[in-house]
């Protein structure tokens, strides 16, 4: 909901005219969701280098980095969770919006918000592509350096996602990884997935 007494106000560049300066398949979305330790960051880091260095401007929306600024209000209950996620999604719109691929990438473990970020895209034409790491906990445990999941079997850590708080699977992503597909196989399905989303359905709304 928006705050009250304000009124959107309109620009004089277009989506369009932010097109033709940038000249590369305009913007758009990749969400990156999957349990802690998934390879959500990994992944993302490979799609923004693969998309950067073919020309076409991208930037890692990060969930633990958002954490240390942007989001470093929120703890790790269910509406701080949702409001995270609420705030990345209308960053990532205005990213997409500027002609950027944002790329998202954060646990969200819950599937209304982020059917509520997909939304936020449809509604402003924008391309939205969801991709599920689906990563087996046992496997997510093994890669966990922090020893996250240890602190939360032990008690010591609570609501952690994929231990005491639930993790809601995507029922219908546009990309699904399992790990046997290694990072090169991983980015190519995003490639190929964003480009058949690209570009928005050429009716530019504002997000929010």
């Amino acid at each position: 909901m928006p705050s009250p007494n304000v009124t959107w106000n309109t620009g004089a560049v277009t989506r369009d005219d932010r097109a033709r300066v940038l000249g590369a398949g305009g913007g758009a979305t990749v969400w990156f969701t999957g349990l802690p330790g998934s390879g959500k960051s990994t992944l993302a880091s490979a799609v923004e280098a693969a998309l950067v260095h073919g020309g076409r401007p991208a930037y890692r929306l990060d969930g633990d980095n958002l954490r240390t600024g942007l989001n470093g209000d929120l703890g790790f209950g269910r509406a701080a969770r949702e409001e995270n996620i609420r705030r990345v999604a209308e960053v990532a719109c205005l990213f997409a919006d500027a002609g950027l691929v944002a790329l998202a990438a954060l646990i969200s473990p819950y599937a209304g918000a982020r059917r509520a970020a997909r939304k936020l895209h449809e509604r402003a034409g924008l391309p939205f592509v969801e991709v599920y790491l689906d990563t087996p906990v046992a496997l997510c445990e093994e890669r966990d350096a922090k020893g996250l999941y240890a602190a939360a079997r032990a008690g010591r850590l609570h609501s952690f996602t994929g231990v005491d708080d639930p993790y809601d699977v995507p029922e219908h992503p546009e990309v699904t990884v399992k790990p046997a597909t290694g990072v090169a196989g991983a980015v190519a399905q995003v490639l190929s997935a964003l480009a058949a989303r690209s570009p928005g359905d050429g009716r530019p709304r504002r997000c929010g």
